[in-house]
């Protein structure tokens, strides 16, 4: 049986841009670091509907918002009270083509409706105790483990895992199921591959021009730079990176994940500087220790993300990987009262995007 439905209150989307018109908004944070504080086991990932499943579940984050709902009700109630204005769905892998590791495609659409209920009762929860508040739900559409760009195959360059008509099915069902739930906007994220978000993209824009005009949300989108080089994992620059998806008009640009904040410094710089809409970062808790850990304290987070505010770059905060409550409430308080960044008015230009960036005037 599929969870129902929740539609978000009827003036969630002209509230959700005002907020974002009125200051800086703060996203909560990593959602899997704080799933292991739980210390699950096999059986929680199973629970009684998936008890006989003849593959191991364990380690699938996304199937305990229908087996331990409470898990994830309690982890979006903990960012709301640190002081997170949105959180995203616990639907970073609930597309056929992610769970299909797990022998779980077919429970795609009650994965998305489940995550998108959590949310909305921690939400509702949240305004009810805090009269005035308004609290938000982003539905989070995830990268993929298959990429459109390049071949896992070094000796067939040529190969691809899947096809562009395969991911587009796989997110279209995914959206449908978050839209369908009650997001108040979906948020393409964590993109290595800028071909598997233009497949994303593509999905989004074929569901509203199927629906009526108010099913429209605002679409966010977020890129990951992998290193040093300053480049996606397909090898784009952010410049690059963000002429290639400008053409879908989307309510902000931002970057989060495999980089800490000091590291990301130059890209979200530079991202402030060219984008056309809202700029949003949400960094790791600093680069993973020899553990797997991550060292980066609240204070130590929120000292690099208020710079990036004070200098007027951005209009969305929050944390990735390693980030917790505490790290969302340092940065929430170190943003208060600074200035949204301002969006700015680009020069007429053809602006194209390979691996670089190429404006012609």
């Amino acid at each position: 049986m599929q969870p129902a439905a929740q539609p978000p209150p009827e003036s969630a989307a002209p509230a959700f841009r005002a907020l974002f018109a009125s200051r800086i908004v703060v996203l909560d944070g990593a959602m899997g670091s704080m799933i292991q504080t739980f210390k699950l086991g096999e059986a929680d990932f199973r629970g009684a509907r998936f008890k006989a499943h003849p593959h191991d579940l364990q380690g699938n984050n996304d199937l305990l918002s229908l087996t331990r709902p409470d898990v994830i009700e309690k982890t979006h109630a903990d960012y709301f009270a640190a002081g997170a204005d949105i959180v995203e769905t616990n639907t970073f892998s609930s597309t056929s083509i992610a769970q299909a590791d797990y022998h779980l495609q077919s429970i795609v659409t009650d994965l998305n409706l489940a995550a998108v209920a959590c949310a909305r009762r921690a939400a509702l929860a949240t305004e009810a105790a805090t009269p005035g508040r308004r609290c938000f739900v982003a539905g989070a559409i995830g990268p993929l483990n298959r990429t459109l760009s390049m071949s896992p195959d070094v000796n067939r360059p040529d190969y691809r895992a899947v096809t562009w008509d395969q991911v587009v099915a796989a997110y279209t069902e995914q959206i449908r199921a978050l839209l369908d739930g009650g997001v108040d906007a979906l948020l393409v994220e964590t993109i290595f591959d800028t071909l598997n978000a233009k497949a994303a993209l593509f999905a989004i824009e074929s569901i509203f021009d199927e629906r009526v005009e108010a099913a429209r949300v605002p679409v966010m989108i977020s890129v990951t730079i992998t290193d040093a080089s300053g480049r996606t994992l397909s090898g784009q620059t952010i410049g690059a990176f963000y002429n290639s998806v400008a053409h879908a008009n989307p309510f902000s640009v931002g970057i989060n994940c495999a980089l800490g904040g000091r590291a990301m410094r130059p890209y979200v710089e530079e991202l402030a500087r060219i984008a056309g809409c809202y700029v949003t970062c949400y960094p790791n808790a600093g680069l993973p220790n020899a553990f797997g850990g991550y060292d980066e304290t609240p204070d130590e987070m929120a000292a690099v993300l208020g710079e990036f505010a004070a200098n007027g770059w951005l209009n969305l905060v929050g944390g990735c990987c390693g980030s917790t409550p505490a790290h969302i409430g340092a940065i929430a308080r170190t943003v208060r009262g600074l200035a949204p960044r301002k969006v700015p008015v680009a020069a007429p230009a053809m602006r194209l995007s390979g691996l670089e960036a190429l404006a012609v005037a």
